[in-house]
């Protein structure tokens, strides 16, 4: 079995976004701004909730949200950037209960893993993105990108992964031979 591949082309990247904002489906498009930006495993963010992100006292978003991964126990902070805050902010009219992205059924759940994947799987599909790319794509795609751009220290990325070798992190930003030539053609040192 293939692994999960990051999504490398940004155009791509932006179409599957658009693909559920020019639908009205806010809750799909947050999920997919959400899934990329907070590199959360998609069982931690589909357990987000709105109180998680959003002070009703103060009618306010948060600057940061707080998760305990499940996976690994371990607590991270995340800040919420402008991508995100602005998805956000274009779901919270429509919210549908405590969840973020709350079942359209009467229940107050989230959707499930299996519900998450068919909407990624839809957009994929229409969007024309070729390779393995699932939800677990959007956590990996961060990164790839953040250091693709020399943006984020390989070091930083690892930790925002709560990655324990450097391995795992490489295994994730799905360096290909492609990226090795790149880097051996393109450095000049005199």
């Amino acid at each position: 079995m293939a692994a999960t591949e990051p999504i490398r082309n940004k155009k791509q990247l932006k179409e599957l976004a658009q693909y559920y904002l020019e639908r009205g489906q806010l809750r799909n498009y947050t999920m997919i701004i959400m899934g990329v930006y907070t590199v959360l495993r998609i069982s931690d963010l589909l357990r987000l909730k709105w109180s998680d992100v959003y002070d009703e006292e103060k009618g306010a978003f948060r600057d940061h949200v707080d998760v305990t991964e499940k996976k690994t126990g371990k607590t991270k902070t995340i800040a919420l950037n402008k991508q995100i805050l602005g998805a956000l902010r274009l779901c919270l009219p429509h919210r549908r209960g405590e969840f973020i992205f709350a079942s359209n059924r009467k229940t107050q759940k989230a959707i499930s893993r299996v519900q998450a994947w068919r909407i990624i799987h839809a957009a994929v599909v229409a969007v024309g993105i070729k390779g393995k790319v699932s939800c677990h794509s959007l956590r990996k795609t961060w990164g790839y990108h953040a250091c693709r751009m020399g943006a984020v220290p390989v070091v930083v990325i690892m930790t925002i992964y709560n990655h324990s070798s450097f391995k795992t992190t490489m295994r994730y930003l799905g360096v290909e031979q492609d990226d090795l030539d790149k880097a051996y053609l393109e450095m000049e040192l005199f």
